[in-house]
Parts: structure tokens; C-alpha cells; sequence
């Protein structure tokens, strides 16, 4: 059971072309946002479509991947796990980020 902690699955489309940085030693980093759809109907029994946003982080191999073949718009499954984190924005106030980190990252449609 322990494989199952803290384990996150998304199918979505990619919001924005991933923003690739370089780090000291060679490693990347690639932060991009997914955006994933559910439908359900109301009361009034009208269809109701709802997109979530998540914003994902990519470190090393996964990273070099999501630079080389991932672009806004496409379709793709990421496998991770959720983090939170907070920093002090520039006028001092608190923020708080969610965010996921995948592991894995699987190219889906065209």
C-alpha cells in the first residue's frame, strides 16, 4: 500500500508551452500547467462542464522530455505526487502554492 501514498494521475492539456529552466550542474527544470475537464448535470438536468487547473514541476530526464516533445495544447498523462510549498511574494506577503511533481509523463493524441 505504501506505492499508493501521496500518488497523482492527470490526463489534461497542456495550457502553455512548459517553461524549461537550466540549473548550476546541468539539471532541468520544467514548470507547465495541465488542464483537465469534467462534465455533470444540474438540477435542471443541463450538462455543466468544469476545467481545473494544476500547475505540474518536472526535474531531470522527465524534464528533458516535456522540453523536447511537449507544446501548448497537447495531450498527455502525468504521474506524480502533490506538493505544497510558500514563499514571500515582493511586497512581503505570504503565498501558497499546490502543485504537482511528476515522475513520469506519457504522450498521448497527436
Amino acid at each position: 500500500m505504501n506505492a499508493m501514498r501521496n500518488k497523482v494521475q492527470l490526463i489534461g492539456n497542456v495550457g502553455n508551452d512548459p517553461e524549461i529552466k537550466n540549473l548550476d550542474g546541468g539539471k532541468k527544470v520544467a514548470n507547465l500547467t495541465i488542464a483537465t475537464n469534467d462534465s455533470y448535470k444540474n438540477d435542471k438536468g443541463e450538462k455543466v462542464e468544469q476545467t481545473e487547473w494544476h500547475k505540474v514541476v518536472a526535474w531531470g530526464k522527465t524534464a528533458e522530455i516535456i522540453e523536447k516533445y511537449v507544446t501548448k495544447g497537447k495531450e498527455i498523462a502525468i504521474e506524480g505526487k502533490l506538493t505544497h510549498r510558500s514563499y514571500d511574494d515582493k511586497n512581503g506577503e505570504k503565498r501558497y502554492i499546490t502543485e504537482v511533481v511528476a515522475n513520469d509523463v506519457l504522450l498521448l493524441g497527436k
